[in-house]
């Protein structure tokens, strides 16, 4: 009885809640090394070794996860509208819920769904002797922000135009008509008919504001600064495709009106918060109606311009033009030209720039070739379209590839949009034909014309072949999906502004035909070399004919920035009414982060 006694003592004084005695396997309170208990006793072990997040691409716990802290926060952007988490607890034994829902530790919870703002989701950690420990994670999703000039007015066509690196958005509105000049001036004058305008917002902790409101140094009516515009840093150039001078190359005579439509480009640069104008730059083979400045491509100190309509010999095929600065200056390093370029191939209506490579569309060309590096001289189908890829070579720029879809067609338009990021390459076809939905459907199938797709491709070394086929998960005849785009590493967001369905937000429901050019915004993402489509977006208020991504969008990180040039609201400043539609093609842009 005594060594009875004495054995059950033991047992006690070694399992004992407060024990200080280890293990032979050196765990506390009697847990071996993967979390169990020893023989006889209970773990009070009631912490995670790891908790993760899904989508896991979509910002990060903060703070890090570490096993003692127990509360974090995540932000995600507004087109995240559900997430997971995967809690793993420290202890085999020990049982974890989330939000009072079990869950098998390491696996993830079942979509949670988020409301705008914070929404907290506790784990409770609840040891085999019944200790509990509460991790909160507080999951924060942005607002959607609606954007509208300061000045708004009935056809600026604000959101024209659209760049976003860091924390500033730049936003062109084309048709503004303020004779004011350079950086700040009087926006209320209207006496300058579609000279245009851009304007420079900042983002905060507490949301977006303008920061500037920047115009031509040599404003004109019809010049349409703002058409296009790149930004970079603290470096932002603009295009003004209408502008009249004669000038040729850099820093020329801004006030020669002698060359309808030879296009220019202004670069400005910000120096803490205050912007200036520090170059002017014109095509150094001006053409009337060239459209110098049309399509712009900035990445540190260089800068690719498309003048789409510009002779080229005895032609007017397009060019694209390779600046870079030195010391502050800008100077030509190259022209840009198809091999077998023809009148009105358009190319360099779009341009695309990262690091040693330059895309460019022509969607005017007339090749009946199909996929990669076919026949270029070929002239029987009008207006296909094509895609070409330059890169630089030593000091040389030279032609890498000749890209056309698998299923070119009489004007099919091929290129009328196109983005590139590293060694892929997006292509809008925006009149493709497929019924197909979804990622690698029917490509020969005519069933649904002009419903539109695009074609993703991938570089290896040298060699360009085609990644994916996609086309909307709702796709129609008349959508137009693929007339714009834009890529930034494995995410493609793509609009169809003639999309239809009257949801509103992200994620509604897109079987709704009922609100005819409300449009859309799809964005995708590639895990894998495999892509998905990741939301359906609409307007918070869509409205009839307001065609949704239709001129400018843009896409770095998580940031998401659409424009409606056909919005006709007249709020002004962040956060308007945006139902009142008394301002007939002012334009907006929403912004989702």
């Amino acid at each position: 009885m005594r060594l009875l006694l004495f054995l059950l003592f033991t047992l006690v004084a070694a399992c004992g809640s407060g024990s200080d005695v280890t293990s032979d396997a050196g765990s506390p309170d009697g847990d071996s090394p993967d979390g169990s208990c020893d023989a006889g006793c209970q773990s009070s072990d009631a912490t995670l070794a790891a908790l993760a997040v899904v989508p896991a691409n979509v910002g990060e716990l903060t703070p890090s996860f570490a096993p003692e802290v127990t509360s974090y926060s995540w932000k995600v952007p507004f087109w995240i509208t559900e997430v997971s988490l995967v809690p793993t607890a420290a202890a085999t034994s020990a049982k974890i819920t989330v939000d009072g829902a079990p869950i098998v530790s390491g696996t993830s919870t079942p979509a949670l769904a988020l409301d705008v703002g914070a929404n907290p989701f506790a784990i409770d950690v609840t040891a085999a002797n019944g200790d509990v420990r509460t991790y909160t994670v507080v999951v924060v999703r942005a607002p959607e922000h609606y954007v509208k000039a300061s000045n708004t007015g009935a056809g600026d066509r604000f959101g024209g135009a659209i760049a976003i690196s860091g924390d500033t958005m730049v936003v062109g509105a084309s048709g503004e008509s303020s004779a004011a000049t350079g950086v700040g001036g009087d926006e209320t004058n209207n006496s300058a008919a579609a000279s245009g305008a851009v304007y420079v917002f900042v983002r905060s902790e507490t949301g977006w504001s303008q920061q500037a409101y920047l115009k031509a140094s040599n404003t004109d009516a019809g010049d349409y600064f703002g058409s296009a515009v790149a930004l970079d840093g603290d470096t932002l150039v603009v295009g003004a495709l209408g502008e009249d001078s004669a000038s040729a190359t850099i820093d020329g005579n801004q006030a020669d009106n002698s060359l309808g439509d030879a296009g220019a480009v202004y670069v400005f640069e910000r120096t803490g918060t205050t912007w200036a104008q520090t170059a002017y730059l014109k095509s150094p083979n001006p053409s009337r109606y060239g459209y110098f400045g049309a399509s712009l491509g900035l990445e540190n100190d260089r800068l690719a311009v498309g003048a789409y309509y510009e002779w080229v010999g005895s032609a007017r095929t397009g060019a694209v033009y390779v600046l870079e600065r030195s010391g502050g200056t800008w100077s030509v390093k190259d022209q840009l030209t198809a091999a077998q370029g023809d009148s009105n191939d358009w190319f360099g209506q779009t341009i695309a720039l990262s690091g040693d490579t330059i895309a460019v569309g022509a969607y005017g060309e007339d090749s009946s070739a199909n996929a990669i590096n076919g026949d270029q001289s070929d002239e029987s189908l009008t207006a296909s379209g094509a895609a070409y890829v330059f890169r630089l070579v030593g000091t040389d720029w030279m032609q890498e590839a000749f890209i056309k879809p698998r299923n070119p067609r009489a004007n099919g338009f091929f290129g009328r949009a196109l983005s590139l990021s590293g060694d892929t390459l997006a292509v809008g076809s925006y009149v493709d034909a497929s019924g197909a939905t979804g990622i690698g459907g029917d490509v020969t199938d005519t069933s649904a014309d002009r419903s539109g797709a695009v074609f993703v491709y991938r570089r290896s070394g040298t060699t360009w072949s085609e990644e994916a086929y996609i086309k909307s998960s709702n796709s129609n005849a008349g959508d137009y999906f693929g007339m714009q785009l834009v890529i930034d590493g494995d995410r493609l967001a793509v609009s169809a502004p003639d999309e239809s369905s009257s949801a509103s937000g992200v994620g509604g429901d897109r079987t709704d035909n009922s609100l005819d050019g409300s449009g859309a915004v799809y964005l995708f993402e590639r895990a894998g070399g495999t892509w998905s489509e990741r939301a359906y977006i609409k307007a918070a208020t869509p409205g009839e004919s307001d065609r949704m991504g239709d001129s400018g969008i843009a896409l770095e990180g998580t940031a998401l920035a659409i424009g409606v040039i056909s919005d006709d609201s007249t709020a002004t400043g962040i956060g308007g009414d945006a139902t009142d539609n008394s301002a007939v093609d002012s334009g907006a842009v929403y912004v989702l982060y």
